[in-house]
C-alpha cells in the first residue's frame, strides 16, 4: 500500500489495466491492485486514488490493533491459569511430601517458590506468550515479502540477524544466572523475616534489635547487589537490540541505496522505501522478540526452582493394591524395628506390642527416640529395619489415608490455624455438625473458656491460637482429637509445657480420650503415667527398661532415678 502511494505522489507509478487473474500469488495480488489504484487515479483524478489508499491503511491498522487485544484477551485465562495450576501443583506437592524433606529446606526458601518465584513466572514467561506466538509469525511475513521485493538487498538481512542473536543469547545466559541468585536469596531473606517475627519475644527480651537487624541488612544488601546487576542487564537488551537492528537498517541502506543509484537500477525509489518501511517493520517484532527472550531466561529461573519442588520424590507413598483397614482388631507390634536419620542412628532393636484398649507409656531422656517412634507410627518417616504391624499387616501395605485416619494426635505444641475455634476443632472431623464439635469441647473440658471468648465458637483464634494460653490451645488440640474419634490415640508430651492448674484440666480431659482406648504416650512427667498398661524406658534409641510403674520401681534402675529426680524437684 505505502509503494503506490510514493508512486503517485512521486508520479513515477507506472499504471496496470490488464492485471493476471486474481489469485493466491503475490504478483497477481500486487498487480490486481496496481490495476485498481489506476482505474482511480482514471476516473476520479491521483487526489482521490491517495485518499482511498490512505482509507485502506486506516482501517487495515484497525483490525491489526482489534485482533491484537483479542489475541490478549483469549490469552488472559490461560496466563493466568497456567500460573493458578502451578501454584496448585505446588501447594499440593508440598503438602504431600514427607517431613524429611522439610528439614532440609527453610521455611522461608519455599513460600518464595510459592510466591515471588510464581509472580516471576507470569510476569517472565507467561507474559511473553504472545510475543512467541506472534513476533516469530510476524518476522516471517515481512521478511518474505522483503525476498519477494529484493533478494539481493534480503540476504544481508538474513546474515546480519543471526550474529544480533548471538550477542543477544550470551548476555541472556548471564541473566539467568543472576536471576537464580536473585530468588534464592530472595527466599533466604523471606526465611529470615519469618524467623524473627516468631522469635520476636526472644530478640527484645535479650535486647537483640540491633543484632538481628545488622544481620537482615547483610543480607538485604546482598539481594540489592544482585538485583542492581539483575536489573541493569535486563535493562540492557531494549537498547543493545534497537542498536543492533539499526546497524542492520543503516548496512541494508547503503547497499540498498546502491541497487537504486547503480547503472543498472534494480530497485526503482519508491521500492526501495518501500522495502525500508517494510523492514523498519521487522524491527519492533524482533526487538520484543529479544526482550521476550530475556525475560524467559529470567524466569527460567524460577521455573526451574519451582520444578525442584514438582520433581521431588516423594517416598513415603502407598504400595500398589494398598489394603484398607478401617479398625484396629487385635494389637500393633513393633518388630526388630531400628532406624537411622542422615547415617545417626536413632533407634535399635525395638520389640513391644499395644493390645488394643491398653495404654503404653515412653519415657526417657530427650533424644533418646521417642518422638520417633511414633512418627514411624504414623509414617511421617519410613523404618528403615525391621516392621510396625497392625493387625499382623505392615504399615507399608496399608493406605496412608486408613492409617493416619485410625490416629489422633495430641503434641506438646499445640498446632492450630489462623482460623475459629470451630473449624480448628472440626479440623478432626470436616463432616462433624456444631453439635457434635461442641460435645467434643466439653469432655476436652473446652466448653467453658470458648463461651467468654468474643464471638464463643467462632472467635478467631490468631496466628498459631496466639490470642489463647498454653492451656487452652492444648484443650482446642484434644476436643480435636476426640472428634475424630481415632482407634490409636498418641500423646507426645501433651501436658509437660503447661502450669498446675491447666495440666489439671488437661489432663481430666486426655483420662476422657484415653479411656478404653490405644494408647501410646510420651511423657516427662511420670505422675501422667503411673497407671500405663506398660511403661518403656529408652535411653539412646535403646528399651533399656520394661514394666509397669510398680514394676520399675521396684527393680531401682533408671526408671527409679528418674522418679526420684521428679520427686526430689
Amino acid at each position: 500500500m505505502v509503494v503506490p502511494f510514493l508512486g503517485i505522489l512521486f508520479e513515477t507509478q507506472e499504471k496496470v489495466y490488464n492485471p493476471p487473474p486474481l489469485s493466491v500469488n503475490a504478483t497477481a495480488i500486487k498487480d490486481n491492485f496496481y490495476a485498481l489504484i489506476s482505474s482511480i487515479i482514471d476516473e476520479k483524478g491521483k487526489v482521490e486514488a491517495l485518499l482511498f489508499i490512505c482509507i485502506l491503511v486506516l482501517i487495515t491498522f484497525f483490525f491489526r490493533n482489534l485482533f491484537r487485544y483479542l489475541s490478549l484477551y483469549f490469552l488472559t485465562p490461560i496466563r493466568n491459569g497456567v500460573v493458578h495450576d502451578l501454584r496448585m501443583d505446588l501447594h499440593r506437592k508440598i503438602i504431600s511430601l514427607p517431613l524429611p524433606f522439610f528439614t532440609e529446606k527453610r521455611k522461608g526458601d519455599l513460600t518464595a517458590r510459592l510466591t515471588s518465584d510464581l509472580v516471576e513466572i507470569e510476569w517472565s514467561i507467561m507474559s511473553s506468550l504472545e510475543m512467541i506466538f506472534k513476533d516469530p509469525l510476524s518476522i516471517i511475513i515481512y521478511l518474505a515479502t522483503l525476498i519477494f521485493m529484493s533478494p539481493q538487498l534480503t540476504i544481508f538481512v538474513i546474515i546480519l540477524f543471526p550474529i544480533t542473536g548471538l550477542i543477544i543469547g550470551f548476555i541472556g545466559k548471564s541473566l539467568q544466572k543472576s536471576s537464580d541468585k536473585g530468588q534464592a536469596k530472595m527466599g533466604s531473606l523471606l526465611s529470615i523475616i519469618d524467623e524473627n517475627i516468631s522469635g520476636l519475644k526472644i530478640i527484645k527480651a535479650f535486647n537483640a534489635e540491633t543484632h538481628i537487624n545488622s544481620n537482615f541488612e547483610k543480607e538485604s544488601n546482598s539481594y540489592k547487589g544482585i538485583m542492581n546487576s539483575l536489573l541493569r542487564k535486563k535493562d540492557l537488551s531494549s537498547p543493545m537490540s534497537e542498536f543492533l537492528s539499526t546497524i542492520v537498517l543503516v548496512v541494508v541502506m547503503w547497499f540498498g541505496g546502491q541497487l537504486v543509484l547503480g547503472e543498472n537500477s534494480i530497485l526503482s525509489a519508491q521500492e526501495f522505501i518501500g522495502y525500508i518501511l517494510i523492514f523498519s517493520q521487522i524491527i519492533p517484532p524482533a526487538k520484543t522478540l529479544t526482550t521476550s527472550y530475556y525475560y524467559i531466561q529470567k524466569g527460567s529461573a524460577s521455573a526451574k526452582r519451582v520444578y525442584e519442588i514438582l520433581d521431588a520424590e516423594n517416598e513415603i507413598t502407598d504400595t500398589e493394591n494398598a489394603k484398607q483397614i478401617k479398625l484396629l482388631n487385635n494389637q500393633i507390634d513393633f518388630k526388630n524395628l531400628s532406624f537411622s536419620y542422615e547415617k545417626q542412628q536413632v533407634l535399635k532393636d525395638i520389640n513391644f506390642t499395644i493390645s488394643k484398649g491398653k495404654m503404653i507409656a515412653l519415657v526417657g531422656q530427650s533424644g533418646s527416640g521417642k518422638s520417633t517412634l511414633v512418627d514411624l507410627l504414623a509414617r511421617f518417616y519410613d523404618t528403615n529395619q525391621g516392621e510396625i504391624l497392625i493387625d499382623n499387616n505392615n504399615i507399608k501395605e496399608i493406605a496412608l489415608q486408613d492409617l493416619r485416619a485410625l490416629m489422633g494426635i495430641v503434641s506438646q505444641e499445640s498446632i492450630l490455624f489462623n482460623d475459629t475455634i470451630f473449624n480448628n476443632i472440626r479440623l478432626g472431623n470436616i463432616t462433624a455438625s456444631k453439635q457434635e464439635v461442641i460435645e467434643a469441647a466439653k469432655i476436652a473440658n473446652a466448653h467453658g473458656f470458648i463461651l467468654e471468648t468474643e464471638n464463643g465458637y467462632s472467635t478467631n483464634i490468631g496466628d498459631r491460637g496466639d490470642k489463647l494460653s498454653g492451656g487452652q490451645k492444648q484443650r482446642l488440640s484434644i476436643a480435636r482429637a476426640i472428634l475424630k474419634n481415632p482407634e490409636i490415640l498418641i500423646l507426645d508430651e501433651a501436658t509437660s509445657a503447661l502450669d498446675t492448674e491447666s495440666e489439671r484440666l488437661v489432663q481430666e480431659a486426655l483420662d476422657k480420650l484415653m479411656y478404653s482406648r490405644t494408647s501410646l504416650v510420651i511423657a516427662h512427667r511420670l505422675s501422667t503415667i503411673q497407671n500405663a498398661d506398660e511403661i518403656l524406658v529408652l535411653d539412646k534409641g535403646r528399651i533399656i527398661e520394661r514394666g509397669t510403674h510398680q514394676q520399675l520401681i521396684a527393680q531401682n534402675g533408671h526408671y527409679k532415678k528418674l522418679s526420684n529426680l521428679q520427686s526430689f524437684i
